[in-house]
């Protein structure tokens, strides 16, 4: 299926679950919309679990290779450096942009929510618990790759695949003939990946449908005001984040917005930005940057660069703050912010990752915790924005760090692209 042809299926089944979801919810028949909602998911985690079953020999392959390839411990110190600043740069922005933008729209102030998932704050407060120091160092070192493949724990997997790239690198020529084999089951995996994307319509059509049928369309309604000004927020960063690129790309931030339309569409429809992993490494290749740069950077971003999850969690840790009448200084905002910058790299790929943090956060600054039970509601809708953004934001940065080493090429590869199309 071509890229354009996708996209247009893919926002067809955005269209057509918005409305059979409707349907079905305004048909007020509890057990039909429980039965449908239950049912038509399956859809969505057929999709999202075939995605799954390939990120982990993806990232593997693809950033030991581009470690590899980079020659020695210097250019990977030299490239990884240049990363992380953005990385960290990047997250203080869009955590300075939701406590700017909370603070000015007071979205919690005389708010009297009455909607809550009892079930939905007793997972997260569940994970909250062993949110320490400890299980940060756990989440991060891995004790066995093999278990965190099984898991698809990306953030280990980063660490194992870093040892194990320097290792092959310093091995010389005798380390030649398994990087060439690393990098073609790289490209076997990136052949997979055109055959799981043409279920993504349906996993779209499932995703969008199930929601509705639950909640409708009313729930948008009741949370205006909290989901207005976090729009405002995620389209402030956007901004940010474009004048970057233009100032980084100039013209070509263009044809990089195009390249990541697709993707960015699947990660907004399903919530998983992870979904499109392997999608983004292939639209970034055929930008014209380099595969030992995308398949070094784009790992590490989907630890460390999580820009639209990052302006939420301020965003909705004094969000509830608010609604519970707890006047927060701005020094304890400031702090509030340094504890969300560095807890939250050490939940790449926990699920709920955002409000896990966020529920954390909370609990340290005498915040009740109960009160993510507020956002749970409508945290399915802000998601789609938080993952998009997260595709757009990683992928700025892959093509930026490309730009910095002199590694993009000033058109797309043909070859690349017949492949892709094929």
């Amino acid at each position: 299926m071509k890229k354009t042809g996708l996209t247009v299926a893919i926002l067809v089944a955005m269209f057509l679950g918005l409305i059979v979801g409707y349907s079905i919810h305004q048909s007020g028949n509890q057990e039909l919309i429980d039965s449908y909602s239950k049912n038509i998911k399956l859809l969505a985690t057929i999709f999202i679990r075939l995605v799954q079953m390939i990120i982990a020999p993806l990232v593997f392959s693809t950033l030991v290779v581009g470690i590899a390839k980079l020659g020695d411990i210097h250019a990977v110190s030299r490239v990884g450096s240049k990363a992380l600043i953005w990385f960290f740069s990047a997250s203080l922005i869009s955590l300075m942009i939701g406590l700017v933008m909370v603070n000015f729209f007071e979205p919690g102030v005389g708010m009297n929510l009455s909607i809550s998932d009892a079930s939905g704050v007793a997972d997260v407060t569940g994970k909250t618990q062993n949110f320490s120091l400890q299980n940060f160092v756990e989440h991060i070192v891995p004790k066995s790759v093999i278990e965190a493949m099984a898991t698809n724990e990306i953030l280990q997997l980063v660490v194992f695949s870093i040892f194990f790239g320097i290792a092959l690198a310093g091995l010389g020529s005798k380390g030649n003939s398994l990087i060439k084999a690393l990098d073609v089951v790289s490209h076997v995996v990136l052949k997979m990946v055109g055959y799981v994307m043409k279920t993504a319509p349906l996993g779209v059509f499932g995703a969008i449908s199930a929601v509705i049928a639950t909640r409708g369309l009313d729930i948008l309604l009741t949370y205006a005001k909290y989901f207005g000004a976090f729009i405002a927020g995620i389209a402030v960063l956007w901004v940010i984040l474009l004048l970057v690129g233009y100032m980084i790309l100039g013209k070509r931030l263009g044809s990089l917005l195009k390249r990541l339309f697709g993707s960015m569409v699947i990660a907004f429809s399903t919530t998983s930005s992870e979904a499109v992993f392997p999608k983004l490494t292939e639209e970034l290749e055929r930008f014209g940057c380099k595969d030992r740069i995308v398949s070094f950077i784009l790992p590490l971003g989907y630890s460390f660069n999580l820009d639209g999850s990052m302006m939420y969690m301020t965003f909705a840790s004094i969000f509830i703050a608010q609604v519970y009448g707890i006047e927060l200084d701005l020094g304890t905002q400031l702090t509030m912010l340094l504890v969300l910058m560095l807890s939250s790299k050490g939940v790449a790929g926990v699920p709920r990752a955002s409000l896990v943090v966020v529920a954390a956060t909370c609990g340290m600054f005498g915040v009740p915790v109960e009160g993510i039970a507020l956002i749970l509601p409508i945290d399915h809708f802000c998601d789609m924005f938080r993952s998009a953004t997260n595709v757009l934001g990683n992928g700025l940065a892959t093509a930026a760090v490309s730009k910095w080493e002199g590694e993009l090429e000033s058109e797309p590869l043909p070859a690349v692209e017949e492949k892709v199309l094929v």
